[in-house]
């Protein structure tokens, strides 16, 4: 859509260290709660569901000691990833703060913008300050942006750029 309307494009994928494994018990269960409405009953059975969790690895005959998991989603049931999703929903809101679209599924998530070639400049800004916003929204809620990992990428087609010349 954004070539049809000759524009370039702004793709920035975030990378999360170790996603589910820190997302805190307490924040989520806040979360659902007031912002998901989950009470009583339900909202008691996934507390159950996170609480007192172990885990131990086991390497041919020799078993580790028992772990004790204070923060985390299971990834392996349909669970996690949907309680991952909700501890994320503030996201959305930041991203439209500064005109940016978001795209996420589980722990991938892409932000994106589509602008004019002679507004490349504002949106590269306008990108940079949404990223170190989300950063801090995620050291915030205990979650790690992986600037490292974290990846940058401006498109745009053949149009655009030889509309913006002729112009």
């Amino acid at each position: 859509m954004a070539v049809d309307r000759v524009q370039m494009s702004a793709l920035c994928v975030l990378d999360l260290s170790s996603a589910f494994d820190t997302v805190d018990h307490d924040l989520l269960l806040q979360r659902l709660e007031r912002q998901f409405g989950l009470r009583g009953t339900v909202l008691q059975w996934i507390q159950s569901y996170l609480s007192d969790r172990t885990f131990r690895v086991v390497y041919g005959d020799v078993l580790s000691f028992v772990v004790h998991v204070a923060c985390s989603v299971p990834q392996g049931p349909v669970l996690g990833p949907l309680f991952f999703i909700m501890y994320m929903a503030d996201l959305a809101g930041r991203a439209v703060k500064y005109g940016m679209s978001l795209h996420a599924y589980a722990d991938d998530t892409q932000l994106y913008l589509h602008f004019r070639r002679d507004e490349m400049a504002l949106s590269a800004d306008q990108l940079e300050r949404c990223v170190l916003d989300i950063g801090q929204w995620m050291s915030a809620n205990r979650l790690k942006l992986n600037a490292d990992k974290t990846e940058l990428l401006f498109d745009s087609s053949g149009h655009c750029c030889a509309a913006m010349k002729s112009s």
